[in-house]
């Protein structure tokens, strides 16, 4: 599992799998978000903008990421 430490508030669905390298272009991250191959605390999420706060396990195709927060 990787983590990704968050430096604001949130950051959203679609640009953590970039990020985080999951996905090779947003137009893909965007595609496995609706296809529904993405899951947001064990749930499918369809929302490509979801913002994604410190504490949220994100999850594609078995590839875990754990956002946490950056202490201040």
């Amino acid at each position: 599992m990787k983590e990704f430490k968050l430096t604001d508030e949130y950051i959203q669905l679609n640009d953590l799998l970039k990020v985080m390298r999951l996905v090779g272009t947003g137009g893909e991250a965007n595609f496995r978000i609706t296809e529904g191959e993405v899951r947001v605390n064990g749930t499918v999420e369809l929302q490509k903008r979801k913002k994604i706060r410190a504490g949220d396990l994100v999850e594609l195709h078995g590839k875990k990421i754990k956002v946490v927060a950056t202490p201040v």
